[in-house]
C-alpha cells in the first residue's frame, strides 16, 4: 500500500541518492500519497526530512523536494537513503506519522509497508523499558524494538537486532533501516513484495519493480521471511528465523522506461484509456487466432480438463476487478453451462465456503498483491479446489501461489482508478469461456468462429471510436459538472458496466454514484431521481432486455430524470427521449462491456480534471490494497 526506495552506493553517480530517492518515490505515489519522506546516514548521525499531503492535493513528493531545495540538501553527499510515500493505516495523515521513523535515541531509522497487528502489546513492553512514542503509529514500535534488542546485545550486531525484532512481530511487512553506526542497510519482509535491483554502483530497494528500471534491469525479490544485508559493495540474503543463507532468484525486469511515462499525455489514467486498443491487442495477441479457428492459452492448458468437468466456478476480487468477474460470471455460464459465483475476496474468506476438488476458483488482481484475494486464494487451496490467476503483474504473489493462470499482458498501470486493467481482464475471461465452451461441446462450431473473430476484431473497434467517446464524453462532463449525485444502469453484461462506470466517478471526481440493474430502480433508487439527477443507461440494442430498459427511461423521465445513453450506432428510437447520447457499434451482447465502459472512464475523467482534480490520485486511494 505504501511505497518503498532506497538506494545505497560505493561510488559517486551522476544523480545524487537523495534526488534519485525523491524521483523514485513521485513515481511510486500511486500506492499512497499521505505524505512523504527520506533518511540519509551521514557522517556521524540520521537525517530525516518528511512532509504531509495538505487539502488531498497528492503533492507530498513535491512539497518535500521544494522543502529539501530550499534547505540546499538535495546535493547532500550521503552513501545510504530510504524514502517511503504512505497510505495511512495506524494514525491520521500529519507530520509526526510520516515515515520514516526514527527511533527514540536516533540510532535507527526506517521505512515500513504492512500492518504490526501486536503493536499495542509491544508499544506497552517498551513503555516499561523507558520507550515513548512520539507518533500513533505501529511503526515507530517495531524501530524502537530493533533499537531496544541492539542495547541488550550489548550494540554488537545491527543484523541481529533488526532479526530478532522482526521476529517478535506478527502481521505482514516489509521494512527497510539503516543506522547511524553502520554503512549498511537492511530490508526485510513476511509478505513479499519488495526488490532489490542491482547495479553497477550498488544497490537499490523498491517495493515496485518500476522504480528500479531507471538504474537496472536485474532484480531480485525480497521473499517472505527473508531479510537482505546490503552493504555498498555486496548483499547477503538469508532467511529470517532460520538465519540460512538463500541465493537469490535474479530475474530481468521487463518493463521500459516509457511504459511508466506519460508519453504527451497529461495524465497516466488519460494515456491509459487511451492504451486501451494496444493493450487489447496485447492481451490477445498469439491467443485469440481466428485464421486459426483456434484460442492458446498455455497458462490453463494442463488443466483445461479440470476445468471443463468443474462443478462450479467462483471468481473472486476486489473493487474493478470483482466488476470484471461479474461480466466472467455470465461469460461462463452462457458459454460453458457451469454455475458461477463472483464473491468479494474480504468477504470469501470471513464465511465458510463450500468448495472440494471439483471446484475451480479464479482470483482477479490486477497488482496480483492484493492481500484480501492472496487470503481467499490460499483458503481455496486448502480447500483443494483447482485456482486459477488472472494478474497483470508477472511474478506477482497471486500468480506465483496460484502456479496456473493467465496474464493480462496490458502494461504498468499507474493511475489508481483501473481502467485498461479492466477490460484486458474481460477480454481473457471472454477467452477462457469461448475455448471451455468449445471443449465442453456447449457451444457450437459456427458461434465459436463467429465470436473469436469478433474478439480478435474489438481493438480495432475501440480504437476507431475513442476520439468520438472522448468528444461527447467531455461534453457530458461539463454538464454533470454541478451534480453532486448520479445513476447508473445496465441489464445482464450491463449490469457490471454501470457497476464500474459508478465506481470511476465515485474515485476521481467524489461525485457519489451508484450502479443498479435497470430493473432495480423500482425498488428504492428511483425516490433519489429529480431534474438535477443524472441517469446514464447503458442501452444497446441486440438483446432481448433492449425494450424493456426502453421501458425503464420512460420511468425516469416521468420523474423528470436527466437521461444519458449509451447506444448502439443507429438507434433513432431512443434520441427523442434522453438529453444526450453516446453511440457505440453494434456488436455480440457479451462484448458490450468492453466498448461501453470506455466513454465512462472518459466521463469520470473529464469531471475530475474540469473539477481541478487530479484523476491519478484520487484521495484516500491506493494502487494496491496490500493491508
Amino acid at each position: 500500500m505504501c511505497s518503498i526506495f532506497g538506494i545505497i552506493i560505493k561510488q559517486k553517480t551522476e544523480t545524487t541518492p537523495i534526488e534519485s530517492t525523491l524521483t523514485a518515490l513521485k513515481m511510486l505515489e500511486y500506492r499512497g500519497y499521505d505524505s512523504a519522506g527520506i533518511a540519509s546516514k551521514g557522517d556521524k548521525a540520521l537525517q530525516i526530512w518528511k512532509t504531509q499531503n495538505k487539502d488531498n492535493k497528492a503533492e507530498g513528493v513535491d512539497m518535500l523536494r521544494k522543502q529539501m531545495t530550499e534547505m540546499g540538501v538535495i546535493s547532500f553527499p550521503t552513501q545510504i537513503v530510504i524514502g517511503h510515500t504512505r497510505w495511512a493505516t495506524h494514525g491520521e495523515i500529519s507530520q509526526k506519522n510520516a515515515h520514516p521513523h526514527s527511533s527514540q535515541d536516533g540510532n535507527f531509522a526506517i521505512v515500513h509497508n504492512g500492518i504490526i497487528e501486536n503493536y499495542i502489546e509491544l508499544k506497552e513492553f517498551l513503555r516499561s523499558k523507558g520507550y515513548y512514542s512520539v507518533s500513533d503509529t505501529d511503526t515507530e514500535v517495531l524501530v524502537n524494538l530493533i533499537e531496544y534488542r541492539w542495547n541488550e546485545t550489548g550494540r554488537i550486531s545491527f543484523e541481529v537486532a533488526v532479526r530478532q525484532a522482526v521476529s517478535e512481530i506478527e502481521g505482514a511487512f516489509a521494512i527497510a533501516v539503516i543506522t547511524s553506526s553502520e554503512d549498511k542497510m537492511i530490508v526485510a519482509s513476511r509478505s513479499g513484495g519488495l526488490f532489490v535491483g542491482i547495479t553497477a554502483y550498488g544497490f537499490v530497494i523498491a517495493s515496485d519493480q518500476s522504480a528500479l528500471v531507471a538504474h537496472t534491469k536485474d532484480c531480485f525479490e525480497v521473499e517472505s521471511d527473508c531479510l537482505v544485508v546490503l552493504t555498498p559493495e555486496k548483499y547477503e540474503k538469508r532467511t529470517i528465523v532460520s538465519n540460512q543463507e538463500v541465493v537469490p532468484d535474479i530475474k530481468k525486469i521487463e518493463l521500459e522506461i516509457s511504459q511508466i511515462q506519460k508519453n504527451g499525455y497529461e495524465y497516466f489514467m488519460q494515456k491509459e484509456i487511451f492504451e486501451q486498443p494496444k493493450t487489447l491487442t496485447d492481451a490477445l495477441r498469439g491467443r485469440v487466432r481466428p485464421f486459426e479457428g483456434i484460442i492458446k492459452l498455455r497458462g490453463i492448458e494442463e488443466h483445461l480438463r479440470r476445468i471443463v468437468q468443474a462443478k462450479k466456478i467462483t471468481i473472486i476480487g476486489c473493487g474493478t476487478s470483482w466488476h470484471a468477474g461479474l461480466v466472467g460470471e455470465y461469460l461462463f455460464e452462457q458459454f460453458t453451462r457451469i454455475p458461477v459465483e463472483v464473491e468479494y475476496a474480504s468477504e470469501f474468506v470471513h464465511r465458510n465456503p463450500i468448495l472440494g476438488e471439483k471446484d475451480i476458483v479464479i482470483a482477479i488482481s490486477q497488482s496480483g498483491e492484493t492481500a484480501d484475494t492472496l487470503e481467499a486464494l490460499a483458503l481455496a487451496k486448502k480447500s483443494r479446489a483447482t485456482v486459477i490467476g488472472l494478474c497483470n503483474v508477472v511474478s506477482s504473489k497471486i500468480a506465483r501461489m496460484a502456479g496456473v493462470g493467465v496474464y493480462l499482458h496490458v502494461g504498468p498501470e499507474i493511475s489508481v482508478a483501473s481502467t485498461k486493467a479492466f477490460t484486458g481482464q474481460v477480454a481473457v475471461l471472454t477467452a477462457i469461456a469461448l475455448l471451455v465452451g468449445r471443449q465442453k461441446g456447449t457451444i457450437t462450431e459456427s458461434d465459436y468462429m463467429r465470436h473469436i473473430t469478433e474478439l480478435a476484431e474489438l481493438p480495432s473497434v475501440v480504437e476507431k471510436y475513442l476520439p468520438y467517446f472522448d468528444i461527447v464524453a467531455k461534453e457530458i462532463a461539463y454538464e454533470q459538472l454541478h451534480s453532486d449525485h448520479a445513476l447508473y444502469l445496465g441489464r445482464g453484461y450491463n449490469f457490471p458496466v454501470a457497476l464500474e462506470g459508478a465506481l470511476k466517478l465515485k474515485e476521481i471526481s467524489y461525485i457519489h454514484a451508484e450502479g443498479y440493474p435497470a430493473a432495480e430502480m423500482k425498488h428504492g433508487p428511483i425516490a433519489l431521481i429529480d431534474e438535477k439527477m443524472p441517469v446514464i443507461v447503458i442501452a444497446p440494442q441486440g438483446d432481448e432486455t433492449y425494450k424493456k430498459i426502453i421501458g425503464n427511461i420512460q420511468e425516469i423521465r416521468a420523474r423528470s430524470g436527466r437521461v444519458i445513453a449509451i447506444a448502439t450506432e443507429g438507434d433513432t428510437e431512443i434520441v427523442s427521449l434522453v438529453e444526450k447520447v453516446i453511440y457505440i457499434p453494434r456488436a455480440s451482447e457479451h462484448l458490450i462491456p468492453i466498448i461501453a465502459v470506455v466513454p465512462l472512464q472518459l466521463i469520470a475523467y473529464h469531471n475530475a480534471v474540469m473539477k481541478g482534480l487530479n484523476p491519478d490520485k484520487p484521495r484516500h486511494l491506493a494502487k494496491s490494497v496490500t493491508v
